[in-house]
């Protein structure tokens, strides 16, 4: 019988473009006056925007304008950024890692392994296991969380909470309070698992109304949580009194048009501007199987607008009223899991075990509702900002937050600080960014001092 030899093909091929054409990086400190520009050339491919912008904002930049082009096998993009002060971007560390991270060697295997990224790992990664869970938001459920995991003696070192809808999603990394590494005994995942299902489903008998899971792959956290509350299809709040009433400058406005010369349709934001915006529009846009060949981003004053160029997957554009619809509500969707209403309380405190379970039972006594939780662990100490409210929606009173004050002062760092949304902001601050994202450095600096 005759033997049949097959092709060979070299596993490199796929990384033949990009090593004839290497991406080209530039970091412009002197082109303009207030900002950094960021430029990259480079051979197009599949989520190549999303993956530039998650960089640019995990480095907590600041994007006020952006240009995307990718027309023609080509990416061509052109960032405007600032640090969160808005400052131009000067380290120089930080520049050689713009430069790596998005050049040539940030396009291999290995660069993408050392990517300064939040990421939700496999079911172990390092000394941590990653756990996702979601379900029906309810007052203090974050507290019963944390309860049943500091029972069974796991560690919480790092956790994303977003609540959108009535709903709530998490991400957590944990590990074991003894040993601090990861935990593989399937018998207490399973106990832990079990018991989580349980709190989630509260007094639900239905088994779709949580789910429990350990993350199977590598996604930035942020785009898992969207992700989570995508498939949770908690864009359909039509007709479903939210828990919040978003203040009108919340309110985005978005619409979808089909640009007939060149076979594009335009989706269109205008918005309150804040950190994070263009990666929460692009990341929902790419997880809905749709690809920017263009786009224009710019802010003024404390509005953002935002235009993109785009069509789905296989080339079709959004021709039905239906497929339009269902755009705008995952972008309004997708636009308001970050918005940061309610108060904002930061704490800094020495790492221990139970903490998070110590401070959300705390958060819970005093009839407080978490809107949105970053938890996060520098060397020994643990950094973390709760957005709440109290447990009917409405803005926290002075009272508990003196109340609270006197209960964790002793031990933890507590920074208070009032809704962007219904704080009146001075002039100086009105005609800028919102800041409401998680900026952890100036606190520890505080906590350390």
């Amino acid at each position: 019988m005759a033997k049949v030899c097959w092709p060979y093909f070299d596993p490199e091929y796929e990384n033949l473009s990009v090593r004839i054409n290497p991406p080209r990086v530039s970091v412009d400190n002197t082109s303009c006056t207030d900002c950094t520009v960021v430029k990259i050339d480079s051979v197009n491919k599949p989520g190549i925007l999303l993956e530039v912008v998650q960089i640019l904002t995990d480095l907590d930049f600041i994007i006020t304008k952006a240009y995307i082009s990718s027309d023609g096998g080509w990416f061509m993009d052109v960032f405007h950024v600032t640090d969160q002060q808005g400052k131009k971007i000067t380290d120089g560390k930080t520049i050689d890692y713009i430069e790596r991270v998005l050049g040539p060697k940030g396009h291999t295997t290995d660069g993408m392994k050392n990517c300064a990224g939040k990421r939700v790992g496999v079911h172990s990664v390092g000394n941590h296991t990653a756990i996702e869970l979601i379900g029906r938001d309810r007052p203090g459920l974050l507290s019963e969380i944390s309860a049943v995991l500091a029972n069974l003696h796991f560690n919480v070192a790092v956790a994303e909470v977003w609540t959108h809808n009535r709903r709530i999603a998490c991400v957590l990394y944990v590990n074991d309070d003894t040993t601090s590494r990861a935990v593989d005994d399937p018998n207490r995942l399973s106990i832990m698992e079990e018991q989580l299902k349980h709190i989630m489903r509260g007094c639900e008998e239905d088994d779709k109304v949580a789910r429990t899971s350990f993350s199977m792959g590598f996604t930035h956290i942020d785009r898992r949580l969207h992700q989570m509350l995508f498939a949770d299809r908690d864009y359909e709040g039509g007709g479903v009194t939210t828990e919040v009433d978003y203040p009108p400058s919340f309110k985005p406005k978005i619409t979808v048009e089909r640009c007939e010369e060149k076979g594009y349709s335009v989706v269109s934001v205008r918005c309150k501007d804040r950190a994070k915006l263009m990666f929460d529009i692009v990341c929902t846009l790419t997880d809905m199987q749709y690809v920017v060949f263009h786009a224009t981003i710019s802010s003024n004053g404390p509005y953002a607008s935002q235009e993109y160029f785009i069509r789905h997957m296989d080339g079709c554009t959004l021709d039905t009223e239906g497929e339009k619809e269902r755009v705008i509500k995952c972008l309004e969707a997708a636009i308001h899991r970050r918005v940061s209403e309610g108060l904002s309380l930061e704490l800094c405190a020495k790492d221990r075990v139970g903490l998070l379970s110590e401070v959300t039972r705390i958060l819970r006594e005093n009839g407080l509702s978490v809107r949105r939780a970053g938890v996060s662990t520098v060397g020994e100490q643990a950094v973390n900002v709760f957005y709440v409210r109290d447990a009917y929606g409405n803005p926290v009173d002075t009272k508990t937050i003196e109340a609270l004050r006197k209960e964790i002062g002793h031990t933890m760092m507590l920074n208070v600080k009032k809704d962007p949304a219904s704080a009146k902001q001075p002039e100086a601050e009105a005609s800028g960014w919102a800041k409401t994202s998680f900026f952890f450095g100036n606190l520890l600096e505080k906590f350390l001092a």
